[in-house]
């Protein structure tokens, strides 16, 4: 049976230039992310080498680049991209969970934050 560990990154916060509205696209905002990273990373546990998981400074170098990188209208497509690039670059995971939150977002009303969920698992 196949193990299903968990590698998880919270709350990691990025100044971007994301959303609809010209002025999120000219004075950007904060944005987080959380990841879940799922896989069979017992061999790494077994032998305390850094080679045998995923790295999860290279993890959080990737979310970064991703929601520095390029604008994106909308959170749905950002996380999107942040599936795409973890599972492009990282074999050992199998599935990806990730949340991106926008704080005080620009709606006619007191929220909080929006955020959007996206999982994907390697098929």
């Amino acid at each position: 049976m196949p193990r299903n560990d968990i590698i998880r990154i919270k709350n990691a916060s990025f100044y971007a230039y994301h959303g609809v509205a010209s002025d999120e696209q000219n004075l950007g905002g904060k944005f987080e992310v959380d990841v879940e990273l799922h896989g069979d990373f017992s061999a790494a546990g077994e032998h305390d080498n850094l080679k045998l998981t995923v790295d999860y400074e290279a993890v959080y170098a990737v979310i970064k680049k991703t929601i520095t990188q390029k604008k994106y209208y909308l959170l749905e497509a950002l996380a999107k991209s942040i599936i795409d690039r973890l599972m492009e670059q990282f074999q050992l995971i199998q599935a990806v969970k990730v949340t991106v939150r926008k704080p005080h977002p620009p709606v006619k009303g007191v929220v909080d934050y929006v955020e959007v969920e996206k999982t994907e698992t390697r098929g």
